[in-house]
């Protein structure tokens, strides 16, 4: 039996009067690929912040591996194996796509400090490896300001395996991509799941991304969870039917 890596209890956050979360509770395994889907405004991005330390819950725990991280800082959450992708891509487009990775791992081995002096040559290989497990070692001398942007996403995937994280959170990892872009971001994340044990949320609006690589899904709706259960369940669960998905997916 797989014991969770994360752990998300009664977790609620509040802006004046109104509920953003509200006593959310839910837990990830490793190699689990779960996602978080919701209309607008459901709470799926103040949760996923109070995961990763941009915000700190009012009530609640976040437990990853045995450890509370609620309220830690971004980089400390970081430095215990949680990696993260944005909706609008987080990379320094000056710099060549080698580069962006290298300065990850001189974080990673706590010598950022040397990043002018090293930069140029430091991790060189391992960076080049990240690269190569995403498909973007052919791309490595180039700035990622040149780059298109599905390639974009996979250099910010590599920036956040550098820290060889056990826990990947993906927010909106699709967004501004093709079709045929979004069905190779996912089945390469799919397989270092699966291959790597990496436990990966994601936020996501594209229901076919959805419904095609999670293996559970989460729904919110007014800050509150009202279904968890594998796609096949959620499609036919009448509250999301009648709060989010509508008639779409119930018979796919």
């Amino acid at each position: 039996m797989n014991v969770p890596i994360l752990k998300v209890a009664h977790l609620s956050k509040s802006y004046g009067g109104v509920r953003a979360v509200a006593n959310v509770s839910f837990e990830v395994v490793s190699g689990e690929r779960l996602a978080i889907i919701g209309p607008n405004g459901a709470g799926k991005t103040t949760c996923f912040n109070m995961l990763n330390g941009q915000l700190a819950p009012d009530q609640g725990k976040v437990e990853f591996e045995g450890r509370d991280i609620a309220g830690l800082k971004p980089r400390q959450v970081w430095r215990l194996g949680v990696g993260r992708t944005f909706q609008i891509t987080e990379t320094f487009g000056s710099m060549t796509v080698r580069e962006n990775v290298q300065t990850a791992l001189l974080s990673r081995h706590r010598r950022l400090r040397s990043l002018l002096t090293l930069a140029a040559r430091a991790y060189a290989n391992e960076a080049d490896a990240l690269l190569a497990r995403v498909g973007v070692l052919d791309l490595a001398a180039r700035a990622c300001a040149v780059l298109a942007y599905g390639d974009l996403k996979r250099v910010e995937l590599a920036i956040a395996l550098a820290n060889r994280p056990r826990l990947l959170l993906m927010d909106e990892p699709t967004a501004g991509m093709s079709p045929r872009e979004r069905g190779e971001l996912m089945r390469l994340t799919s397989e270092l799941a699966r291959r790597e044990s990496i436990a990966v949320l994601f936020t996501e609006h594209d229901m076919d991304v959805v419904f095609n690589h999670a293996e559970r899904i989460l729904v919110l709706n007014q800050g509150e969870l009202i279904a968890d259960g594998r796609p096949t369940e959620v499609r036919v669960d009448p509250r999301v039917r009648e709060v989010y998905l509508g008639n779409r997916f119930a018979d796919a």
